[in-house]
């Protein structure tokens, strides 16, 4: 018993489905779904270990709990306080470890089609190796010489990483929205019902882009003052019904309809950006460090922020829980839906024909998408679904470049993006100048993205489409 035990625990190292195998109450999972589990959670894991890096109260309390703590520190070569494994630094550090790991694989998994190739087998197994090469790469970026050219050059390109990251998740939402209208408008031709649908969901994002942007120059403006954020509630306001009046003019309309690939325009997709740009703008002044100002009795109070919001991060621990939780939530959903096969070919031009099309409420999952052709295929196994035995269900190197990319984006935002000399997790929410901008060039270029595909079928021939 004890030598199958061995060999079962050895097969959960190398094996392409380890996660399944080792666990014996887990529910049947599919091949593909495994790996990238797999992966996100060595992303979750290195994570983590940034935020820790980034807290102050993890420092201190290492400084008086840890016994010849200095001693330690000065043994190592990290500084009488190991200032070199906190802070900014090391999260460059350890996220250039990861960069490169993600990278690497990228690399190794360029051009797989077929799961049983060679390098299909290394990326879909091997984890206990490829946890120790992740741990041996995030350790190494320690002992890289000339740490200070090295930093310099690394948040330049970090943040070009990280903003391709944002610009793929723009792109995905925008053909999302487009998505979203060709299906539910295909349903049109069989039932009426749809134009019911459609015109209620259109109300609802509406109603709540509008209340969005009500309530924030109630509580984010005031009468003196805050004059910042009364032009930038104009100005997206102002961009909200430019596009909703693109979206529904006459020369685009013409447009959408002579193009077989574009989908009609209309206020479904208009509606959801519009969401979009009203919460990228709270987020924004959310993220904008407050003003104080003396009143008429020489008090600091501030101003241009909710009543509600001056309390809001008095428990610094249980920001930063949450902070971390939502940070690691959000970067997961947009790489794990940006890397299916439909969402890579839609940002090479490539969309389904509009005839494929078929009505449904679930539209994320077509017929003749992922999920339905994993079902079809044969189970085997006692946790397992080899899902790809004939092909790949998704791009390799897609998915790790996307890893490689969000593991910059980690490392800026973490870091408070160019704020980062006096960055810690306890005021991830506090306000930075640098997030503020960023949310809000993020918001801008949504907007231009979207009317890019309005007027795209202008300037370019019908897309090609993919079966």
């Amino acid at each position: 018993m004890s030598a199958q035990c061995c060999a079962g625990q050895f097969a959960c190292c190398c094996g392409n489905a380890g996660c399944s195998f080792c666990c014996g109450c887990c529910p049947k999972i599919r091949q593909s779904r495994s790996t990238r589990f797999m992966y996100a959670l060595y992303f979750i894991l290195v994570v983590i270990v940034c935020c820790i890096m980034m807290s102050n109260t993890v420092a201190s309390e290492m400084r008086e709990h840890i016994p010849f703590f200095e001693d330690i520190c000065k043994g190592i070569k990290a500084g009488d306080t190991c200032e070199k494994l906190v802070g900014y630094s090391a999260v460059y550090r350890v996220c250039f470890g990861m960069a490169c790991f993600f990278f690497i694989f990228c690399l190794l998994t360029l051009n797989i089609n077929n799961s049983k190739s060679c390098r299909a087998y290394i990326h879909n197994g091997f984890w206990f190796f490829k946890l120790l090469l992740l741990g041996a790469m995030c350790s190494g970026a320690f002992f890289i010489p000339d740490q200070e050219t090295f930093l310099n050059a690394w948040r330049y390109v970090g943040a070009v990483g990280g903003f391709l990251f944002i610009g793929i998740q723009l792109l995905l939402l925008v053909e999302f929205a487009h998505k979203w209208n060709k299906n539910w408008t295909a349903g049109t031709a069989s039932n009426k019902l749809w134009y019911a649908s459609l015109s209620l969901v259109t109300l609802i994002m509406y109603s709540i882009a509008t209340g969005g942007l009500i309530l924030m120059a109630v509580f984010y403006t005031q009468k003196d003052g805050c004059v910042e954020n009364k032009i930038l509630l104009g100005v997206n306001g102002g961009l909200c019904l430019l596009i909703s009046v693109v979206a529904i003019s006459p020369s685009v309309q013409n447009l959408s309809c002579h193009s077989t690939g574009q989908p009609h325009s209309g206020l479904l997709q208009s509606g959801l950006i519009s969401c979009y740009v009203t919460y990228l703008t709270f987020s924004a002044l959310s993220s904008k460090p407050v003003e104080v100002v003396l009143d008429e009795h020489g008090k600091n109070v501030t101003i241009c922020v909710p009543d509600f919001g001056q309390d809001l991060y008095r428990d610094k621990n249980l920001v930063a829980g949450l902070g971390t939780t939502l940070l690691c939530a959000c970067i997961l959903y947009s790489c794990l839906t940006s890397t299916t096969r439909s969402s890579s070919d839609a940002l090479q031009g490539r969309y389904a024909a509009p005839e494929l099309e078929v009505a449904r409420c679930c539209f994320c999952f077509g017929s003749g998408g992922e999920d339905t052709a994993e079902q079809q295929k044969v189970k085997e196994g006692p946790r397992v679904v080899y899902d790809e035995k004939s092909s790949t269900v998704y791009s390799y190197a897609y998915f790790h470049f996307v890893f490689f990319l969000a593991s910059l984006y980690v490392m800026m935002t973490v870091t408070n993006w160019f704020n980062y000399e006096s960055a810690n997790i306890e005021t991830f929410f506090s306000g930075s100048w640098s997030i503020f901008w960023v949310k809000m060039a993020s918001c801008w270029i949504c907007v231009l993205l979207y009317l890019g595909t309005l007027v795209a079928p202008l300037c370019r021939p019908a897309p090609h489409f993919s079966v």
